[in-house]
């Protein structure tokens, strides 16, 4: 039984152009394709080995850009989607991992990739379980959710999540206008795999919340 639910995903965007910057845009662009193809495309049973190959990719990433934020983000959004199919135990320890990158990129630059971090570290907050077992926490969860849409109030991730959000902790009725600016969000260019997939998830998610 898996730890939590296929939610603990975030999707960032695509760093603005920099010529300095063009290495590590080039090697965020390649972790997102990667993870967006594994996530959205890759039968069930094929996605453990990928995800865990693509986390030591990842890993690689964060170390040759040490001291900056985005691979640290989209490392810890591999981890959390490799602990999301490990399930168990062994997820727990991996939702850990993660959360330690996500609050190594806030420290270091909390509104990068429109401030993804903070929600990405909001889902796990809300989807791992409370102590004892976990650190879980919903308040936590909620403080993250609406620092993340603050920084991109017109984002799909941040509103799907705290969407939710909502709906996780028996707030459902308020989860409507934050599904339908989720589906009016823009498009990013270079992430139709992740926007197409998350509209889905949007979609069935405001099927759920207008049959409570």
């Amino acid at each position: 039984m898996k730890l939590f639910s296929t939610f603990v995903l975030a999707a960032a965007c695509v760093l603005p152009f920099s010529s300095h910057a063009a290495p590590l845009d080039d090697a965020i662009a390649d972790l997102q394709r990667d993870w967006e193809v594994i996530r959205y495309q890759t039968p069930e049973s094929a996605r453990l080995k990928r995800f865990e190959a693509l986390s030591a990719k990842a890993h690689s990433v964060s170390q040759t850009f040490a001291g900056r934020s985005e691979p640290l983000v989209w490392e810890g959004i591999i981890v959390s989607s490799l602990a999301n199919e490990k399930g168990g135990l062994g997820a727990l320890s991996l939702a850990k991992q993660a959360k330690v990158m996500y609050e190594q990129a806030i420290a270091l630059r909390g509104d990068a990739l429109d401030g993804s971090a903070y929600g990405s570290l909001a889902v796990l907050y809300y989807k791992v379980p409370g102590w004892p077992l976990g650190f879980g926490d919903k308040a936590r969860a909620e403080e993250l959710l609406k620092k993340a849409l603050s920084l991109n109030p017109t984002g799909i991730d941040p509103n799907y999540f705290y969407a939710d959000y909502l709906v996780e902790v028996g707030r459902g009725a308020e989860a409507t206008p934050y599904l339908e600016r989720a589906l009016a969000a823009p498009p990013r260019p270079g992430r139709e795999v992740a926007d197409t997939g998350r509209r889905e998830e949007v979609r069935q998610l405001l099927a759920k919340v207008k049959a409570l």
